[in-house]
C-alpha cells in the first residue's frame, strides 16, 4: 500500500512538472487536462479545485509554489476566497491583463471563465517590467514557471512567455479557460422570464460551444484596442507622427550571441553621434532604438518618415497615416532590410546572424505602426440592467487605455487596472449601490494615465487589490455618483454619453486681458522717478518703465537711480539683457530700435510685457530682495554654514582633502574672473542684422508672433539650424561662436575651428569643476553625487546654454559641514561658468584626469573573495542598466513632447502672423472689429507664452538627463579602470 501511495505521489509530481514545463498554449492546456484526469480532479469545481490540487501534488518543487500562492490568497480583501462566491465572471481575451484580472477574481472566490479566439501564444515582442510588476509576478511564483525570469541586467519578458506563465497560474487557481472561442456580442435576458429565466449571456462562435449557456454577472473586456464590448466611447490622442518598427530575430543561444550586450535604450537626446553615424553609414534615420535578448533578439526603434521614403520602405508619401502605413504602401522586403541594417549597426555587427523569427502568420516577425495614435476609453466601467438582471461591464488592458510605447506602460498600468477592476467586482458582490461603485471606479481611473514607477507606493509588499495600498494620493470620491448616472442602465442601442460625464483633466491657466495687464504694470511701477504708465506703447519708450518693473521685484539687478531718462537705447537694452539672463525672457527687439521709433509697437509690447506678468503674477516682494518665481522648478541649494571636520582620519582622506581644497581655490579664481568678465558692460548686438523684424538667416520678414532670438539674432524657428549638419536647433540646446557669428548643435561645436581664448579658459574651468566634484565624490565614498542644470539660463559668450550647479546633497555624512561649505559657497560660481555641452575631447580629458587621481590617491585593495566581487559587479551593472532605462524612458518622452510643442508652436505662429497682418492693415481688410482682433491676439500671446515655458522646462529636464548619463558613463569607466588594476571603490 505504501509503495502504491509513493507511486501516486511520484506520478502526480511528474504530471505537474510536465504542466509547469509546457512551452505552448496547446501544450499547457493538454498537460492540464491530463493532470486533472489522472488525479481525478474536476476543474469546474472552482471553489475547491486549488485545495484539491495542492493536496494531490506534494513534491518539493510544488510546495514552493503553494506557499507563494497561499501567501497571496491570505490577503484580507479576499476574505479567505469567499468575497465573491456567488459571482460569475466572463473575461474576454487571454492577454496578460485579461489573465491577471481572472486570477484576482478567482482569489476572490468568483466563478471565472476566460474565452480566447486563438489557441496559440505567438507574440514575441518583449515587455519592459516596472519594479512592482516584477515583485507581483514573483509573488505568484514566476520563477517556478520560468527560471530565467528577470535574471538578466534588464528587466523584461516576452509577451508569449508572460501569457504562458499567467495561463498556468490561472488554471491552478480554478479559472476555466476556453480557446478557439470568439466573442460576438452580449445577449440580453429574455423578457418573458424576468426572475427565473437565464440572465446575461454571450453570443459566441462556434455557436454550439457549451460556454454559450453560461450566465454571468460581470463581463471584463480584455481583447485589445479593438474592444468588442459596446457602450464605451473612446477618445483618440494623436500626436506628431511617430513610426515604430519592431523586429524579432532567431535566438540560437550560442556563446557569440550571449556576449552581445542588450541596449536598454539609445535616444537621440543623449547620443547624437550614434544616430548621425547611423544615418551617414546606412541612410537610416532613427529617434531611438532598444534591444532586448529573450526567446528572440527583439529590436524596437522609432524611424523618421523621410528616411523610410528614401530607403524605399514607404512607397508613396500620404498625409493620412492610415494610407501612409497601409500594407499596399509598404515594401516588405525593404522593411526587412531596413530593420536588419539598424539592428546590425546597433549591436556593432556582433550578432553572427540575423534571421527573422516567424510569426503566427508564417511570415518574418517585423511590424511597422504609428504609436502616437492612442485610444483611451472615456469610462472604465458601466452597468446594464434589463428585466431585473444587472450586469457589470468593465475594461482592462489596451481596451481601457493604450500605452505610450516609449514609457513601457502597457503591462504595468494594465496590471493596476486589473487590481482596480477586481476591487470594483468585490464591491459589486457585496451589494454596494451601482452608482457608488461606478463613481469610485471612475475616480481611480483618473489616476491611471498619470502613474509612473516614481509616483506609486514603493512598499510593494503591502500591495493588494485595495487601491489605497498602491496609489499614495488617492481620492476615491473625486467623481460623485450623480456624475456617472449616464453609464448606469445603458442599453446596447443607447451608447452615447453626455458631455458632462466626460472624464477629463483641466489645468488652471492665467486668464488676463490687455486692460488688466496695463493696470498691473501701473501698480508695479507706481512711484518711480520719470515713470508714468498710461498705455502699452509710448509709456515704455524711455526704458525706465521696464527697468522699474524689474527693479520692483529684484532691486539687486538694476541700479535704478543711476539711469538716464534721455538714454532710451541703453535703458531698454539693459532691461532686455537682465530679463533674458535672470528670468529667461527672450527679447523681441533691441534698445536701439525702440529709441529710433516714434513709439514702441503695441503688439510687440503686449507680447513682451505679458511674459513679465505671468512670471511675477501673485508674487510678493521678498524682504531680502530675492524673487521666488512661482511655477519654476526648485533646485537644492547647499547650506551656507560650514565648519571643517574634526581632525583625524587616515592619510588618504587628508591627502585628497588637501587636493580638493587647492582645486576649489583654483576653481574660485577662474570662476570669479569669468563672473567679472560677464558683468562688464551689456551685451553688444551685431549691427548688420537689418533689425529685429528681419530674419538673421534668411533675410525675410519675421513677424512678432513667430520671432525667436538668441545672442542678439532674430529669426524664424525653421531657420535656426546648425551651421554644419543643418539640423534644427532649440533655444537652450545650442552653441554659439561669437567670433564667427555662427550657431552649432552640441555635437558639432567642438568641430568648429574656434580660436577664442575665452573658449579655452571656459572649457578648462569646466574640467576643474567636474574634477573637483569627482574628488569630493571619491573622498566620501559615494556614487550618487548630484548634478543639476539650473532653471536660470546663463549666456556664456560662445555657448548660450544652461549652467551646471554642483550640489553636494545629503551623502556627506560626518564630513557634511566642511564639504558643504566648500561647495555651497561656490554654488553661484559653478552655475555661471560650468556648461552642459560635452565634447568627446573633453570627456577623454576627464577620464585621464580621473585615472590620474585614482593612481595618486587610491591604494590597491585586492578583494579577498573573487566571487563576492563579481556578485557586487553584477548588482552594480544591473542597477546601472535600470537607471539607464529610466533615463531612456524619460528622454524619449521629453523628446516626443518637445516635438509636439514645436508642432503646436508652428500652428500658433501661422494664426498669429495672419492676425498680425490684418491688425497692421497689410491685407486690406477694414471690416474686422479691431477690439475683437486685439482680444484674439492676446489669447494667442498667452498660449505662446505657455508653450515657451513648457519648452524651456523640457529643455532643462533634457540637459539634466544628459548630465546624469555622462556622469554614469564616467563612473562606469572609472570602475572599469579600477577593476583592471585590482582597485575597489567603496
Amino acid at each position: 500500500m505504501g509503495e502504491t501511495e509513493d507511486e501516486r505521489t511520484s506520478q502526480a509530481g511528474q504530471l505537474f512538472e510536465n504542466f509547469v514545463q509546457a512551452s505552448t498554449c496547446k501544450g499547457t492546456m493538454q498537460a492540464f487536462c491530463i493532470l486533472c484526469r489522472q488525479l481525478e480532479l474536476d476543474p469546474s469545481n472552482y471553489t475547491d479545485f486549488y485545495h484539491s490540487l495542492k493536496s494531490a501534488v506534494t513534491s518539493w518543487k510544488a510546495k514552493g509554489l503553494w506557499s507563494k500562492l497561499d501567501k497571496r490568497a491570505s490577503h484580507k480583501e479576499y476574505m479567505k476566497g469567499k468575497a465573491c462566491t456567488d459571482t460569475k465572471c466572463l473575461v474576454i481575451g487571454s492577454g496578460p491583463c485579461g489573465l491577471r484580472t481572472a486570477i484576482e477574481l478567482a482569489f476572490l472566490g468568483a466563478k471565472v471563465v476566460v474565452i480566447e479566439k486563438r489557441d496559440t501564444f505567438s507574440r514575441n515582442n518583449v515587455l519592459h517590467l516596472w519594479p512592482y510588476t516584477i515583485h507581483d509576478l514573483r509573488g505568484l511564483g514566476a520563477k517556478k514557471f520560468y527560471g530565467k525570469f528577470c535574471a538578466g541586467s534588464i528587466d523584461h519578458i516576452s509577451i508569449r512567455q508572460l501569457q504562458l506563465m499567467l495561463l498556468k497560474i490561472a488554471l491552478i487557481v480554478g479559472v476555466e479557460v476556453h480557446v478557439n472561442v470568439e466573442f460576438i456580442k452580449l445577449l440580453e435576458p429574455p423578457e418573458d422570464q424576468p426572475n427565473e429565466g437565464p440572465g446575461w449571456r454571450a453570443e459566441i462562435r462556434p455557436a454550439g460551444h457549451p460556454i454559450s449557456d453560461f450566465d454571468f454577472d460581470v463581463v471584463v473586456g480584455a481583447d485589445g484596442r479593438r474592444s468588442t464590448l459596446d457602450g464605451f466611447r473612446r477618445k483618440e490622442f494623436r500626436g506628431k507622427l511617430a513610426i515604430a518598427i519592431t523586429a524579432n530575430f532567431v535566438n540560437r543561444n550560442t556563446t557569440a550571441e550571449a556576449k552581445v550586450e542588450e541596449i536598454s535604450g539609445v535616444a537621440f537626446i543623449f547620443n547624437q553621434k550614434f544616430f548621425l553615424d547611423l544615418k551617414e553609414e546606412t541612410g537610416i534615420d532613427l529617434e531611438n532604438i532598444v534591444y532586448y535578448k529573450d526567446n528572440t533578439h527583439y529590436f524596437v526603434m522609432t524611424a523618421k518618415k523621410q528616411s523610410l521614403l528614401d530607403k524605399g520602405v514607404i512607397i508613396h508619401d500620404y498625409i493620412e497615416t492610415e494610407r501612409l502605413l497601409s500594407s499596399q504602401n509598404v515594401d516588405q522586403e525593404a522593411l526587412l532590410s531596413y530593420a536588419r541594417e539598424a539592428a546590425d549597426f546597433g549591436t556593432n555587427y556582433q550578432l553572427p546572424s540575423l534571421d527573422y523569427a516567424i510569426n503566427h502568420y508564417g511570415q518574418p516577425d517585423v511590424a511597422m505602426f504609428d504609436f502616437t495614435c492612442m485610444y483611451a476609453s472615456e469610462n472604465a466601467a458601466l452597468v446594464r440592467e434589463n428585466f431585473r438582471h444587472q450586469l457589470l461591464v468593465a475594461l482592462v488592458g489596451d481596451s481601457l487605455l493604450e500605452p505610450f510605447w516609449p514609457m513601457g506602460t502597457g503591462c504595468a498600468r494594465g496590471f493596476l487596472a486589473a487590481f482596480d477592476t477586481a476591487w470594483m467586482v468585490r464591491g459589486w458582490a457585496q451589494g454596494r449601490a451601482p452608482l457608488e461603485i461606478l463613481a469610485e471606479r471612475e475616480s481611480i481611473y483618473r489616476l491611471l494615465p498619470q502613474t509612473t514607477p516614481e509616483n506609486i507606493n514603493k512598499n510593494f509588499d503591502q500591495y493588494t487589490i485595495d487601491p489605497s495600498t498602491r496609489y499614495p494620493n488617492l481620492n476615491a470620491n473625486c467623481v460623485r455618483p450623480h456624475q456617472v448616472s449616464s453609464i448606469f442602465n445603458v442599453c446596447p442601442h443607447l451608447c452615447a454619453r453626455s458631455a458632462d460625464s466626460d472624464v477629463a483633466f483641466f489645468s488652471q491657466e492665467l486668464e488676463i486681458r490687455p486692460r488688466q495687464l496695463l493696470s498691473w504694470c501701473q501698480k508695479q511701477t507706481q512711484g518711480y522717478r520719470g515713470v508714468e504708465v498710461t498705455d502699452l506703447t509710448s509709456s515704455w519708450k524711455s526704458g525706465l518703465a521696464l527697468c522699474a518693473l524689474i527693479h520692483s521685484y529684484r532691486p539687486d539687478l538694476i541700479d535704478f537711480d543711476s539711469l538716464n531718462e534721455a538714454d532710451s537705447s541703453r535703458n531698454n537694452q539693459l532691461a532686455f539683457d537682465v530679463a533674458e539672463r535672470e528670468f529667461g525672457i527672450q527679447p523681441v527687439t533691441t534698445g536701439a530700435e525702440i529709441a529710433a521709433e516714434r513709439e514702441p509697437d503695441k503688439l510687440l509690447m503686449v507680447l513682451y510685457l505679458s511674459k513679465f506678468y505671468e512670471i511675477f503674477y501673485a508674487t510678493a516682494v521678498p524682504a531680502a530682495g530675492k524673487l521666488s518665481i512661482p511655477g519654476k522648478i526648485s533646485w537644492l541649494v547647499p547650506s551656507q554654514s560650514a565648519a571643517p571636520p574634526a581632525e583625524g582620519g587616515n592619510a588618504r582622506e587628508n591627502k585628497v582633502r588637501s587636493m580638493a581644497t587647492q582645486l576649489l581655490a583654483k576653481f574660485e579664481e577662474n570662476a570669479a574672473s569669468g563672473e567679472q568678465r560677464r558683468q562688464v558692460g551689456s551685451k553688444e548686438f551685431p549691427q548688420n542684422l537689418g533689425g529685429s523684424d528681419i530674419c538673421s538667416f534668411c533675410q525675410k520678414r519675421v513677424y512678432v508672433m513667430e520671432r525667436l532670438s538668441a545672442e542678439g539674432h532674430f529669426f524664424h524657428r525653421e531657420c535656426f539650424r546648425c551651421s554644419i549638419c543643418r539640423c534644427t536647433l532649440r533655444l537652450g540646446g545650442h552653441a554659439f561662436d561669437s567670433e564667427q557669428g555662427k550657431f552649432y548643435c552640441k555635437m558639432h561645436f567642438s568641430q568648429a575651428k574656434v580660436k577664442s581664448k575665452t573658449r579655452r579658459r571656459t572649457v578648462i574651468t569646466f574640467d576643474w569643476a567636474l574634477l573637483t566634484a569627482l574628488i569630493l565624490q571619491l573622498l566620501f565614498f559615494n556614487q550618487n553625487f548630484s548634478y543639476r542644470a539650473t532653471p536660470q539660463v546663463h549666456r556664456v559668450p560662445f555657448l548660450g546654454c544652461a549652467g551646471l550647479c554642483v550640489s553636494p546633497g545629503p551623502w556627506l555624512g560626518r564630513h557634511a559641514g566642511w564639504a558643504t561649505g566648500c561647495v555651497g559657497r561656490r554654488t553661484r560660481l559653478y552655475s555661471t561658468c560650468a556648461i552642459t555641452l560635452l565634447y568627446i575631447t573633453v570627456i577623454q580629458l576627464q577620464i585621464v584626469l580621473v585615472s590620474m587621481l585614482v593612481c595618486l590617491c587610491i591604494q590597491p585593495q585586492r578583494s579577498s573573495v573573487e566571487r563576492q566581487r563579481k556578485r557586487q559587479e553584477k548588482l552594480v551593472q544591473q542597477q546601472a542598466r535600470r537607471e539607464q532605462l529610466k533615463r531612456l524612458h524619460r528622454a524619449q518622452v521629453i523628446q516626443r513632447q518637445l516635438e509636439e510643442v514645436e508642432e503646436k508652436q508652428r500652428a500658433l505662429e501661422e494664426k498669429g502672423v495672419a492676425l498680425e497682418k490684418i491688425l497692421r492693415g497689410e491685407t486690406g481688410d477694414q471690416s474686422s472689429d479691431e477690439h475683437q482682433l486685439l482680444q484674439t491676439w492676446f489669447k494667442l500671446v498667452l498660449e505662446k507664452n505657455k508653450l515657451e515655458r513648457y519648452e524651456s522646462e523640457l529643455m532643462i529636464f533634457a540637459q539634466e538627463l544628459e548630465l546624469e548619463d555622462t556622469q554614469s558613463q564616467l563612473q562606469r569607466d572609472l570602475r572599469s579602470r579600477m577593476a583592471m588594476d585590482g582597485n575597489t571603490l567603496c
